[in-house]
């Protein structure tokens, strides 16, 4: 804790340090009446914890200790709504009406999400300096009122709860706040904004509101000017009359367009192309494969599969500051890999053995539940890989949260922010249209990539996904190294083979132009590159993967007695790629999974079906040595 910052009915509301990731929040001390109280605190928490929006305040976290709950949110420099009035006077009109537009936003979005704030009102509505608005303190307080109480069929309520100058005449009635009834508080606030009063009048004791309230008897508004319209419509008493949140932003913005750097700053939060075109080029210079969730249709029963589709990018435009190193020795240990237990030596955020490292424990669905309904996905692609699937109230997998434990070391020039947090380092990559990367550095040279991902307008913003994420990673390797897998590989997994060792000089000379010793070595030895000396002629990749159904990857064949899959020109028209399965497991989630091998084969200037052939050809050859890899051969 560093100072208070506010007070209110609920407690000191404190300005914070939190010391794990070095960033300034804001915390809140409320002391519910029971256990009750306690337990909608902390749903009303979880609800405000989903919500992302550049004109919401974030929440955190939530925290109890004795009779105390504390919320941890977004710090955000600034002074409430409330306070202006206190300090400067009535507000004009114009100004009113860009800070309502911004707060009816926020509105719509919660209300899209299911989630009723229950208390706007001058002291919750947060401006800051250049005029962005935020709304805070989502259900808070309406967790804490009191319990509503059933008497046979009736509802009935001892007290309103609440702040009677802003309340919707039906709360003060006696029903629930809804979304209709943050809509007349909005209404409510800006007309005390303007008018220097509440629409409700002026008295000495609040049951001169609360009487008004009741009466439904709203003062119209004198020196709203533009706003006049808009307000009146938002402090109708009949609440289907009542325009709803997306409509009252409409009317204001409309009466009070809100000026150029409020709407780029809004434009820039939401937009998915914001800085598209930087980040690509960094992604381009990267060389990392691009991956394409096939969202939108439903499948019982089993999860989606997932489109890998690798590319081989030339490593240049190093004049952008950013280098590639690799591969490293943590990946060549030799042996049964997964077997192996880290030192105790090992330092905390360490990669370690790279065959035992699981990158699911350094993800956490629950800590990504405020972007809907969270799934983990343990075996959605390459072994080295882990994902939050992120599902709407439908059921339809919107957005992704990847995480990819990497042997390739990537460097960042002073464009790049990168921040220190305990061992590792977290460099943050701009966003790139509906994807947004994070690397953590490891202090043994690894890294962990984690990739935010989302499927078009209404997923959750794709950096808000990845910082979260980040966050509980790191939160993770503060403790110790990155854990270890539950189990070792069983003794028929492809997790113990060296991807290197199965295709050997005599099979790869069959490729003209083709280099006999590997170019690069993937993580843990599970993918491995041989490519001709310009890296242009021909080009072979062998990579051990997962999914869930290969039935639309490409053509049935044969390889070497295994029912597998081609599919012709898929990294382009110069290539063919194989996938031929291994086994059938079932994952820690219970998901049918078939453990395969991904083989691609590019040959520059020959025909699709001679590179078929000759990928068919290589495929065949793993297959046999794989075989001859396994316990009994």
């Amino acid at each position: 804790m560093q100072e208070p910052i506010g007070q209110g009915g609920m407690g000191i509301v404190w300005q914070a340090r939190d010391e794990l990731l070095d960033r300034r929040v804001a915390v809140k001390c409320a002391r519910p009446d029971d256990v009750r109280a306690a337990q909608r605190l902390m749903k009303e928490a979880r609800y405000a914890a989903r919500l992302h929006h550049p004109n919401v305040v974030a929440v955190f976290d939530y925290v109890t200790a004795g009779d105390a709950c504390w919320i941890v949110m977004e710090y955000v420099p600034s002074r409430s709504l409330a306070q202006l009035v206190a300090e400067r006077g009535p507000l004009c009109p114009q100004e009113a009406g860009s800070i309502g537009g911004q707060i009816a936003a926020a509105l719509a979005k919660s209300h899209g999400e299911g989630v009723v704030h229950g208390d706007v009102t001058p002291e919750n509505i947060l401006v800051t300096d250049d005029g962005v608005a935020r709304l805070t303190d989502f259900g808070i307080a309406r967790a804490l009122w009191s319990e509503v109480t059933q008497t046979g069929t009736h509802t009935t309520t001892g007290t309103v709860r609440g702040k009677p100058r802003y309340l919707a005449p039906e709360v003060a009635r006696g029903r629930a706040a809804d979304a209709k009834a943050d809509v007349f508080s909005l209404g409510a606030s800006l007309f005390a904004a303007i008018e220097g009063r509440s629409p409700y009048g002026e008295f000495e004791h609040v049951m001169g509101y609360l009487a008004r309230a009741l009466e439904g008897h709203v003062d119209p508004p004198q020196q709203a000017g533009p706003l006049t319209e808009p307000l009146t419509a938002l402090l109708e008493v009949e609440p289907g009359k009542r325009p709803d949140a997306a409509e009252a932003r409409a009317l204001l913005t409309r009466a009070a367009p809100p000026p150029a750097h409020i709407q780029q700053y809004v434009q820039e939060h939401l937009s998915p192309d914001r800085d598209a075109r930087e980040t690509l080029r960094l992604r381009r210079t990267l060389a990392l494969p691009s991956r394409t969730l096939r969202l939108g249709r439903t499948m019982r029963g089993r999860r989606r599969a997932l489109t890998v589709t690798a590319t081989a990018l030339a490593v240049a435009g190093l004049a952008v500051g950013l280098a590639l190193f690799g591969p490293w020795g943590f990946g060549h240990q030799g042996g049964n890999g997964a077997d192996a237990k880290p030192s105790a030596t090992v330092q905390a955020g360490a990669m370690g053995d790279a065959r035992s490292a699981d990158p699911c424990k350094v993800l956490d669905d629950a800590s990504l539940s405020r972007f809907g309904h969270t799934e983990l996905a343990p075996t959605y692609g390459k072994l080295n890989r882990c994902d939050v699937l992120v599902q709407s109230s439908g059921g339809d997998e919107i957005a992704d949260a990847e995480v990819d434990l990497s042997s390739d070391l990537q460097h960042f020039d002073s464009s790049v922010p990168v921040r220190r947090v305990g061992n590792v380092e977290v460099a943050s990559l701009k966003r790139d249209g509906d994807q947004c990367l994070r690397f953590i550095t490891t202090p043994d040279r690894g890294q962990i990539v984690v990739n935010g991902k989302r499927e078009g307008a209404g997923a959750p913003d794709p950096c808000a996904l990845s910082d979260a994420a980040v966050d509980h990673a790191v939160t993770v390797l503060d403790q110790g190294p990155v854990p270890r897998r539950s189990a070792a590989w069983p003794a028929n997994s492809l997790g113990r083979l060296d991807a290197c060792a199965l295709l050997d000089p005599a099979v790869l000379k069959k490729v003209p132009g083709l280099q006999q010793r590997p170019t690069d070595r993937g993580f843990a030895d599970w993918t491995c590159d041989w490519a001709s000396p310009d890296g242009q002629r021909a080009y072979v990749q062998l990579q051990f993967t997962q999914d869930n159904d290969l039935s639309d990857n490409g053509q049935p064949a044969q390889i070497a007695g295994t029912a597998s899959h081609v599919a012709p020109k898929e990294e382009g028209d110069d290539s063919c790629v194989v996938y031929t399965p291994h086994r059938t497991f079932t994952d820690s989630v219970g998901g049918r999974t078939i453990e395969l091998f991904r083989l691609t084969l590019r040959e520059q200037g020959q025909p699709n079906a001679t590179v078929c052939a000759g990928a068919e050809a290589l495929a065949g050859a793993a297959v046999q040595n794989i075989a001859k890899s396994m316990p009994g051969k």
